[in-house]
């Protein structure tokens, strides 16, 4: 698809619409609001934006700067006079194809650093007079690409926060395990390939863990990752277990355990009846699973993961299998440690993940009810899917990109938006703006002078058609270990 035609209808005729003698629209990208974020996040994790401007970069050569120019520029004009009803000038497309180059310079806080909410995270503006119009023709697919990484990537490190703040209650000699803690479910619900790989980076800035394979060539390609970037393990699932029918299923475990006699194994448990594994299966597996030289994981993935992972009860001891529920009953077959914390830590053998419907609610409730029964929290990783990722919009965070400034016939106008009608969610910064870092918080100052926005924490990252101030996964990964 032609790179020109990757914007809203209404912005073709906006070249025509600025005042007259216009030379320069700048704009910035901005979390205005959290009120649709899940709890707890109350700032935003920059990241994406490196990826983003290398797409777009690469997509503008090579479906419009390294086609011929009328090829590209004749299709532009019959498609879009057909599309407005009216003959439509493609000029100022010749002209940009001319300069072979996107005509902006972008500037952006660090990624992998935290952002409040209302502080701007990126800035564009136009470099050559004769393409005001480019820097708001842009919005279109900058919000199209942006909103998503960053998006996940905020609600990770939330999830992240969850298992540390707990870990250092009940294990805190183990650490290093949330790194591997919350684990990429999410690819097969997410709204296509490139949402899959846009939100698995998000994911990836933050863990270690992920089924998204996609993620690891495109994080290698946009952001220098080498050497180990995601991992995961052998594991199975439903058809695996059909194949191998209900009444040999124990055989199953058996076979797969054979299979894999090292290493980490998953095998879902839930395929029919997850009571019966836990009180009939693994009691007669036992010494297998002990003698084996790696983990086995069980892994349940129906109904209520709290109940099913912390049991109905919440106290030890219960009734039943769904009153103890998965951990409690792993510790009764195979026992474990108690650490110096005084909680119980199932032997290294054997273990659990639940990747179903997590939400980071029901992460906290998990993690508060198995330290309510006295055990470790790193028993359990849980799988984090589409439902989390997926049912996120835009607006989860109130993503925009506005316009602040303007320069006409060589007078700068400071312009913002403030409609009366709204809660106030949508009022602008007015006019240029820098990002300045007091006692470690990142502060927006607005109407400052051309001198002053080359000051402050926005750095260039792309300015016509070259890339600065590169950052890699590994630099991404440190600043978000240390914010966390």
């Amino acid at each position: 698809m032609n790179g020109l035609l990757l914007t809203d209808g209404y912005k073709t005729g906006h070249h025509q619409q600025y005042p007259k003698g216009t030379e320069e629209v700048y704009s910035n990208w901005t979390p205005r609001s959290n009120t649709y974020a899940p709890k707890g996040c109350n700032k935003v994790l920059s990241f994406g934006q490196q990826y983003v401007f290398q797409w777009l970069h690469n997509y503008f050569h090579d479906n419009f700067f390294s086609k011929p120019k009328a090829q590209v520029c004749n299709e532009l004009k019959e498609e879009l006079s057909l599309y407005l009803g009216t003959y439509y000038d493609v000029k100022h497309y010749e002209e940009l194809h001319d300069l072979q180059y996107l005509p902006i310079k972008v500037k952006s806080l660090p990624e992998g650093t935290e952002v409040p909410i209302r502080i701007p995270i990126l800035t564009v503006v136009n470099t050559d007079k004769k393409f005001y119009w480019i820097t708001n023709f842009l919005e279109t697919i900058l919000s199209t690409m942006l909103w998503q990484p960053m998006t996940s990537a905020t609600i990770a490190l939330r999830y992240k926060r969850i298992f540390k703040d707990w870990t250092l209650k009940t294990d805190k000699e183990n650490l290093a395990f949330i790194d591997f803690q919350g684990h990429d479910f999410s690819m097969r619900g997410m709204g296509g390939l490139q949402s899959a790989i846009s939100s698995g980076m998000g994911h990836a800035a933050v863990f270690l863990g992920s089924d998204s394979l996609p993620i690891i060539s495109s994080l290698r390609k946009y952001y220098k990752a080498e050497g180990f970037v995601v991992g995961s393990v052998n594991a199975t699932e439903h058809s695996v277990m059909c194949a191998g029918t209900k009444d040999d299923e124990i055989e199953t475990f058996r076979t797969l355990m054979n299979t894999y006699p090292s290493g980490i194994l998953s095998v879902v448990s839930d395929t029919w009846d997850l009571w019966k594994v836990l009180t009939d299966y693994l009691p007669k597996l036992k010494d297998e699973v002990l003698a084996r030289d790696g983990k086995l994981v069980i892994r349940p993935d129906s109904g209520d993961p709290v109940d099913i992972i912390c049991g109905e009860t919440r106290e030890l001891g219960g009734n039943t299998p769904k009153d103890k529920g998965v951990i409690e009953l792993l510790w009764d077959i195979f026992g474990g440690t108690v650490n110096q914390q005084g909680f119980k830590v199932l032997d290294t053998h054997i273990g659990a993940i639940y990747g179903d419907s997590i939400t980071t609610e029901r992460a906290e409730n998990i993690c508060k009810r198995l330290s309510d029964k006295g055990f470790a929290t790193t028993n359990v990783v849980l799988g984090i899917g589409s439902f989390t990722y997926q049912f996120n919009t835009r607006d989860t965070f109130g993503f925009a990109m506005k316009a602040t400034s303007v320069v006409v016939n060589g007078q700068r106008r400071e312009i913002f938006k403030d409609p009366i009608t709204d809660n106030g969610v949508k009022k602008s910064a007015k006019g240029l703006i820098k990002v300045d870092k007091i006692n470690g918080e990142y502060v927006l100052v607005d109407q400052v002078s051309p001198e002053q926005e080359n000051e402050g924490e926005l750095q260039v990252i792309y300015e016509n058609g070259q890339f600065k101030n590169l950052v890699n996964l590994e630099e991404i990964r440190n600043r978000v270990n240390k914010e966390l």
